[in-house]
């Protein structure tokens, strides 16, 4: 549990920091960094949720979305706290800790600060920062394993046998 705290923290801290960066760098409105064909790093404030989904300029709408935020963050760490799987905790130790730097820069500017800016010619997905790419990963790998490995590894070993025996098809 302490390890995922620090993961936690470990992807807050970076998070801020990395806002904290772009924000200095772009105040003196500096035009986007071209990193890559494919690949740019730009100033980007997103009002909605993920991927600017739900985008609203209501006064109320940050304070609904760190609210619902804090809330999920809640049942996370309950959740967290009852796991016995160290990759299990990790992973959401990942997804409280992107979730928390974002919940500060709803306080803070009232919008999350994205940066990460990946296209194909034209056509570009939308800006995100750290705390999106640990919420996702953690959300992920925790997924994934549900959806795939979980399952297998809760079988008995006679279920097993019994499940792979083409005789019992």
């Amino acid at each position: 549990m302490k390890k995922g705290l620090i993961y936690a923290l470990i992807v807050l801290l970076a998070d801020q920091i990395s806002k904290a960066f772009i924000l200095t760098y772009f105040a003196d409105h500096a035009p986007p960094v071209r990193v890559t064909s494919f690949f740019n790093i730009v100033l980007a404030w997103n009002k909605g949720v993920s991927f600017s989904m739900f985008h609203s300029d209501h006064p109320a709408m940050p304070w609904v979305l760190v609210t619902v935020s804090l809330l999920i963050c809640a049942m996370i760490f309950h959740w967290m706290t009852m796991e016995k799987n160290q990759a299990t905790i990790n992973c959401f130790a990942l997804i409280i800790g992107g979730a928390l730097g974002n919940v500060i820069d709803r306080v803070r500017f009232r919008a999350v600060i994205d940066f990460l800016d990946f296209h194909i010619g034209t056509h570009h997905w939308p800006a995100f920062n750290i705390a999106d790419s640990a919420i996702c990963i953690g959300a992920g790998i925790i997924l994934v394993w549900n959806l795939f490995f979980s399952p297998i590894e809760k079988l008995s070993e006679p279920e097993k046998e019994k499940k792979n025996d083409p005789l019992n098809s």
